[in-house]
């Protein structure tokens, strides 16, 4: 190896690998930072302050994991701002970050506002979510100003509208593209056939297409095998999973304490019936715990290293410093072809979660 000075640093600070996004020259890490978490705590009582969040970036961007996901409904925009004040309160070059950010959502003016159905039908936020032209206009705009950029690498759209005609979703998007405001354009859960419609309107039409599908995939939620991941690997879209831990279910033993989210999320405490409680979740908790421990693995390791394999790279939240480096340490492992049926042979169909 011939590095020296500043590149020999670099190559040893850098904890994670970098993938190509689907088939676009897009780079990414692995993982995806999560900035969910990132905000403010009167939006919900799991998020971390700027206080906090500040260093923890900071930590993540010092191991390489340079490839942040948030969204304008994350605390009202705040977790947009924290990033945007990340990047001036360390001089961080903007192109050495890679943003992704979302739209769809109604946005409240105050932080700790929780987006509901009635918002559409007031004098403030009529026009201010979906996928309207104007809607979608609005949203970017917003999250540039928040992040303090000229550009956001991904821009995606959170939900599918189906109130909103396709070609007018897609032509905003192309001229979003063509005005240099986004470089690639990303979607998130919905279904396949919705996505495929959303796709061919662009191909027809000879906009930009969607590089990224940020669905909802994990060992305890695997439905998006079905039909959305076949048609994204056979059409070269980069998958970016939410949830790949199941919220820490699949990252603590089954006699661990819940998470502060587990005990206040709302969303949480609805899905319980649903998503890594049940007796086959249970089951297959166990099972991750028990790789574990025969391979002196964290058990976030085995459930990364069973995801890693099958996408582009997962996204993940982290409250601590402690996470981060657990998760970068899944970074070249890999489970035996016997070790992944025995972690998947118990899976059993589910109802569909995370397209509302």
């Amino acid at each position: 190896m011939s590095y020296r000075g500043p590149l020999l640093e670099a190559y040893n600070a850098t904890k994670v690998e970098y993938r190509k996004l689907g088939s676009s020259g897009l780079r990414v890490s692995v993982p995806i930072l999560g900035a969910m978490s990132i905000g403010d705590p009167s939006w919900h009582s799991w998020v971390i302050d700027e206080a906090k969040a500040l260093p923890l970036l900071k930590a993540a961007y010092d191991r390489g994991l340079n490839t942040w996901d948030t969204a304008d409904i994350y605390s009202n925009g705040r977790s947009e701002e924290i990033i945007g004040k990340f990047m001036r309160e360390y001089s961080i070059p903007r192109h050495k970050l890679v943003i992704l950010t979302k739209c769809f959502a109604y946005i409240g003016e105050d932080y700790a506002y929780q987006n509901d159905d009635e918002m559409p039908r007031t004098k403030d936020y009529v026009n201010h979510g979906g996928l309207s032209r104007q809607a979608i206009f609005r949203a970017v705009n917003a999250s540039l100003q928040r992040l303090g950029t000229d550009y956001i690498d991904v821009f995606q759209i959170h939900r599918f509208d189906p109130t909103v005609p396709i070609e007018e979703t897609m032509q905003a998007l192309q001229d979003l593209v063509r005005d240099g405001k986004v470089r690639y354009i990303g979607a998130s859960s919905m279904w396949a056939t919705e996505f495929a419609r959303m796709q061919a309107v662009a191909e027809v039409k000879g906009f930009t297409k969607f590089v990224s599908m940020q669905n909802h995939y994990s060992l305890l939620y695997r439905e998006e095998e079905r039909e959305m991941i076949r048609y994204c690997n056979a059409t070269g879209v980069g998958l970016i999973p939410w949830a790949p831990l199941c919220r820490g279910r699949l990252a603590r033993p089954l006699d661990s304490a819940e998470t502060v989210r587990g005990k206040s999320d709302q969303k949480v405490k609805n899905d319980v019936k649903q998503l890594g409680y049940t007796d086959i979740d249970k089951s297959i908790i166990g099972r991750v715990q028990e790789i574990a421990g025969k391979r002196n693995w964290s058990m976030t390791e085995v459930a990364l290293a069973w995801i890693n394999r099958r996408v582009a790279s997962p996204i993940i939240g982290f409250s601590s410093v402690d996470r981060i480096d657990e998760a970068l340490a899944a970074k070249g492992k890999q489970l035996t072809a016997d070790e992944e049926r025995y972690l998947e042979e118990l899976y059993q169909a589910r109802a569909i979660n995370g397209h509302e």
